[in-house]
């Protein structure tokens, strides 16, 4: 171990003498824009570009991946829904997706290997094949599957549910929460298993990132050790959401249309209201039960469903607004809707649960409220339509709040960090 860190530091000192910039192999099993997991992956290698450095990527491949420019890996798509056998296997241990790494080390050389979403499609063989070439890996924990083999740490019924800490993923098969699905919940359970005793998050990924405060915590609850794991909210291109503000009047929420969400929960606040519009953004399986309270509450003339928008109509929703809802009821981890709201300028109203809290500082740049009180969120968004002077004033703290805590730049320097701290072997 102390010439393995030897060597590290003597490659590190060789390259800063020549003034060579770091090369990074950034791993996420999709490549295009799917989740947040994906907007940040794609974003950090903007940013660790423009410093100068060089980036691969190492992904599956897919009709929808974008093209960067720059060197890219991909492996054979799996799509989890097929049900195929073969492919189940390859979920715990893929020796194609073993081999296709240890080709892409071999040809990019990296200095560091940044992981993103990586299980399941990609599976733990690409750590395998990472730690052979003494290569440190940085894990960004985007959500606690390393937990959860369901991911959400949510059951079947949508409740929050932690009975799986510490390995106990016999409870996902009985409670079949990955899915509803028997057979899932096994694989995903089998999966679990297969990462604690191969120590895949306490000792073959050498440092973790959490976007969330609340996420390192529950990674400490079930037994990685805190001295590898730093908390750091995620970036925004803070230029990007310079806009000019306006008040149209309504309440806006945007994401997915589905139950952990929390989007019942607002239709539901919302139909108590005798004043305001709420402007709903987003596709989901939810959809057909939202037209449906909307119609029984005569909501049409308030209630707008706008379905999917693109970045830039999005923008133009948020600028506009009175105030975005973010009422999820499950643990969120950083919300890019929270920071991409704040920056633009508008206040929050945010359910008080995972790391939402941490986004929305009460009563500075927005309200919290209960995460499953429907009495409590009308109460909060009745607040804020009928006080212009108090949205105005969260408003103006978000935008100083997002320029102050959310900028690239401060990101960049704190993965900087750990970066050189690893090439150098001092973690």
């Amino acid at each position: 171990m102390i010439g393995i860190k030897l060597l590290k530091r003597l490659k590190y000192y060789i390259r800063r003498d020549k003034k060579v910039k770091m090369k990074i192999l950034l791993v996420n099993k999709f490549h295009y824009l799917k989740g947040g997991s994906e907007k940040y992956y794609f974003e950090l290698a903007k940013l660790l570009k423009e410093h100068g450095h060089q980036v691969a990527f190492f992904s599956m491949q897919d009709e929808k991946n974008i093209t960067t420019g720059d060197k890219e890996y991909f492996v054979e798509k799996i799509d989890l829904n097929t049900g195929s056998k073969l492919k189940a296997l390859d979920v715990i241990f893929s020796k194609t997706n073993y081999e296709k790494m240890k080709e892409a080390l071999e040809d990019f050389k990296p200095d560091i290997v940044h992981i993103n979403n990586f299980q399941r499609q990609l599976s733990a063989s690409i750590i395998k094949a990472i730690k052979e070439k003494n290569i440190s890996i940085v894990f960004t924990a985007h959500d606690v599957q390393a937990i959860c083999p369901a991911i959400t740490m949510m059951d079947n019924n949508k409740n929050i549910c932690e009975k799986c800490i510490h390995g106990k993923y016999l409870n996902c098969i009985k409670k079949k929460c990955n899915k509803d699905s028997t057979l899932k919940s096994v694989i995903g359970a089998i999966e679990g298993y297969y990462y604690r005793i191969n120590k895949i998050y306490t000792k073959k990924i050498d440092y973790i990132i959490t976007p969330s405060e609340f996420y390192k915590i529950k990674l400490i609850e079930d037994g990685i050790s805190g001295d590898k794991i730093e908390a750091i909210h995620n970036f925004v291109e803070l230029s990007k959401y310079d806009l000019k503000t306006l008040d149209e009047g309504y309440a806006l929420y945007f994401g997915r249309l589905s139950k952990e969400k929390g989007i019942l929960n607002l239709i539901n606040a919302f139909s108590k209201m005798d004043r305001g519009a709420l402007y709903i953004a987003g596709e989901g399986p939810e959809k057909e039960t939202i037209e449906k309270i909307i119609k029984e509450n005569n909501m049409q003339d308030r209630v707008k469903l706008l379905g999917f928008l693109n970045s830039d109509e999005m923008k133009e929703y948020i600028r506009k607004c009175k105030f975005v809802v973010v009422p999820s009821i499950w643990y969120e981890n950083c919300p890019y809707s929270v920071m991409e709201t704040l920056a633009i300028g508008k206040p929050v109203i945010g359910a008080d649960i995972g790391g939402i809290p941490e986004l929305v500082r009460n009563n500075e740049c927005g309200l919290i409220y209960d995460y499953d009180n429907t009495t409590e969120l009308y109460e909060k968004m009745k607040r804020m339509f009928e006080d212009k002077e108090l949205t105005e004033k969260f408003g103006k703290n978000a935008k100083k709040l997002a320029i102050n805590l959310y900028g690239k730049e401060l990101y960049y320097k704190k993965i900087f960090n750990i970066y050189e701290k690893l090439v150098k072997g001092d973690k």
